[in-house]
C-alpha cells in the first residue's frame, strides 16, 4: 500500500522514505528514538479538545438562544393570566387596548433591562476569563455587544407581543367574574 504526502517536500511514497530515514539515523547513533507521524493527523489529532469544545459551546449557546425567549414567554404569559382581574378591571375603567399592550410591553422592557445589564456584566467577566481561548477576537468587542443586545431585545419583543395582545384581548367581564 503506498502512502503519497500532497503538497509536502517530497512525491516519494512513505514507507521506503521512513525506511530509509530510520536506516540513517540507525546508522548514526543506534540509541536515538523517534517515531514518524503525519503532520495532518498529528495537527488533527492535536485540534480535538478545541473543536470539541467549540462544538459544545456552539450547541449550549444555540440551546440558551432557543430556551431565552421560550422561557420569557412563559414568564409574560404567567404574569398576563395572574393579572387578568386586574387587566379586566382596567379595561372596565376605561383603558384601550394600546394602553393595555404598552403596559405589558412596558413591564417586559423592564424585566430585559435588568436581563441585558446583568448579562453584559457577566458576559465582560467571562470574557477577562476566558481571553486565552478567544484566538483572534476581542473579549469587549463594543459591536458585538450591541450586536447581541439588538437581537436579544428583538426577541424579547417578539415573545412578549402574544401575551400582550392576548391581554389587550380580554373580555372585561369574563376576566372579573373569573376571580
Amino acid at each position: 500500500m503506498d502512502y503519497y504526502v500532497p503538497n509536502a517536500f517530497s512525491d516519494s511514497p512513505l514507507p521506503p522514505l521512513i525506511s530509509a530515514v530510520r536506516r540513517t539515523i540507525g546508522e548514526a547513533n543506534p540509541r536515538v528514538s523517534f517515531d514518524f507521524g503525519l503532520f495532518r493527523t498529528q495537527i488533527r489529532e492535536g485540534l480535538m479538545r478545541e473543536r470539541l469544545m467549540a462544538t459544545l459551546s456552539g450547541f449550549f449557546g444555540l440551546l440558551a438562544a432557543v430556551l431565552a425567549p421560550i422561557g420569557l414567554f412563559g414568564v409574560m404569559s404567567y404574569m398576563v393570566a395572574r393579572r387578568g382581574h386586574e387587566i379586566g378591571m382596567r379595561m372596565a375603567l376605561g383603558a384601550d387596548r394600546r394602553q393595555v399592550v404598552r403596559m405589558i410591553l412596558r413591564e417586559a422592557a423592564g424585566l430585559l433591562s435588568a436581563g441585558l445589564f446583568a448579562g453584559a456584566i457577566l458576559a465582560l467577566a467571562v470574557g477577562r476569563a476566558a481571553r486565552a481561548m478567544l484566538f483572534g477576537l476581542q473579549p469587549h468587542d463594543p459591536v458585538s455587544f450591541l450586536l447581541a443586545m439588538a437581537l436579544l431585545a428583538a426577541v424579547a419583543l417578539a415573545a412578549s407581543c402574544l401575551p400582550a395582545f392576548r391581554a389587550a384581548g380580554l373580555d372585561p367581564l369574563t376576566a372579573l367574574r373569573e376571580e
